[in-house]
């Protein structure tokens, strides 16, 4: 399937109830297992993601398929070391080359059994439960944070609990502190000095628990609220005081003219002129999921910029540093990768690179296509090659640019904006 996007308006007005976030979804519902609480959470995201680790969680099988959710593999990989019993666990072909030995090593040490069975390295994992013995364990700080949260979750219920050491640089640290964070709200004390997590042995204790709104699906209304010429709109549901770490865009988007205000029910967006950014610098180690959304806001603008510390963004999904090279360059923009984890422009447009009708492939990856299509209100005319992946994180996206009046139409062969 492909969508169409012509631009009409260049007008963003409205009210957006976001999605709620995935990533505290999925940490709650492995929290709320390892609770064994009698409370459903409220308020899930209705995420691919989130769908999925739901299903597991809810299964009397022994053989799960998470498809494209690498929150779900590197979460359930944990849990599942220590519940006893024989699982198997795969994914789609992508999942299936995304790494994963740097997770099964360190709960292998703690006395799991996880084996290979096809390439060593990857998924597919068969995983005999049992009960684990912690202690002092060392991880590569540098990796993904999802390895470092799946081992936190399921420390307290550890024998010994754990005393985990960082090493190296600590990248999307504010994804482990909204795991214990999390952790915390559920009863769980924790000591996180320098680069060393401790966390003993102790239960969790159930709760009630609601999930707030999604600050990276906030990131792609922000996006068009600086491409549109005027702006008033409010995303329900979003709280400026959040414990999710992507909410420091509200602060970077002030240097494009974004204004944002809590309300009683969500975050208002308004637009004011301002001089933007002759060049825009911004080290995205904390919060790489946005990464895209900017690199595609800078090209529509035609402001230059350098990123950094997007180093994990190769094992996403995709290799999202190879997708936006290959992408953007279908709009004249020429990125280059100064070093592992950077990507740079230099605000030239090449004409011969630029295509009238840009039709943007996806790969699989949820937010190509979020980040891209915003990119309507900038050009005449874009295409969005297989839109469907949007699940994944933000099901209802098309709909609600429909529901502000810049989708008039929805189909495979033509969408209005």
């Amino acid at each position: 399937m492909q969508y169409t996007i012509q631009p009409t308006t260049k007008s963003l007005t409205g009210e957006i109830t976001l999605p709620t976030s995935k990533s505290i979804s999925n940490r709650v519902l492995i929290i709320n297992a390892l609770a064994y609480s009698p409370f459903t959470v409220q308020n899930l995201s209705n995420s691919d993601d989130t769908r999925v680790m739901e299903q597991v969680l809810n299964s009397n099988t022994d053989k799960f398929d998470i498809g494209h959710a690498g929150t779900a593999m590197r979460f359930l990989t944990a849990f599942l070391s220590k519940i006893v019993g024989k699982w198997e666990i795969t994914g789609s072909q992508r999942m299936q080359r995304r790494p994963i030995k740097i997770l099964v090593d360190a709960l292998n040490k703690l006395g799991a059994k996880i084996e290979y069975i096809n390439n060593e390295g990857y998924p597919p994992l068969r995983i005999w439960g049992s009960n684990l013995k912690g202690g002092k364990l060392e991880l590569d700080g540098s990796i993904s944070s999802q390895y470092i949260s799946a081992l936190l979750m399921i420390a307290p219920t550890i024998e010994d609990g754990l005393e985990l050491t960082l090493t190296n640089h600590i990248t999307s640290a504010s994804y482990i502190d909204l795991t214990l964070r999390l952790m915390a709200q559920f009863g769980i004390e924790y000591k996180w000095n320098d680069n060393v997590i401790t966390i003993k042995k102790q239960n969790y204790k159930p709760i009630p628990y609601t999930v707030e709104a999604d600050w990276s699906g906030a990131s792609y209304w922000y996006q068009m609220a600086v491409l549109a010429n005027d702006t008033d709109i409010l995303l329900k549901g979003l709280q400026l005081d959040s414990l999710q770490g992507d909410c420091a865009q509200a602060k970077w988007f002030e240097d494009f003219g974004i204004v944002s205000t809590q309300e009683e029910h969500g975050v208002r967006l308004q637009k004011k002129e301002i001089r933007l950014p002759e060049i825009y610098n911004q080290n995205f180690v904390e919060n790489p999921d946005i990464a895209q959304t900017f690199a595609v806001m800078c090209v529509c603008k035609g402001i230059p910029f350098h990123f950094s510390g997007l180093e994990t963004l190769k094992i996403k999904e995709t290799d999202r540093i190879h997708a936006l090279i290959t992408e953007l360059g279908k709009m004249g923009a020429e990125l280059t990768e100064p070093a592992h984890g950077e990507l740079a422009w230099n605000g030239n447009l090449d004409e011969v690179m630029f295509e009238d009708t840009p039709e943007i492939d996806t790969y699989h990856d949820h937010r190509m296509a979020l980040a891209f299509a915003p990119a309507a209100l900038s050009c005449n005319t874009i295409k969005i090659n297989d839109p469907g992946v949007v699940t994944k994180s933000y099901p209802g996206f098309w709909d609600d640019l429909k529901n502000v009046g810049c989708i008039t139409s929805l189909d495979s062969n033509s969408t209005v904006c």
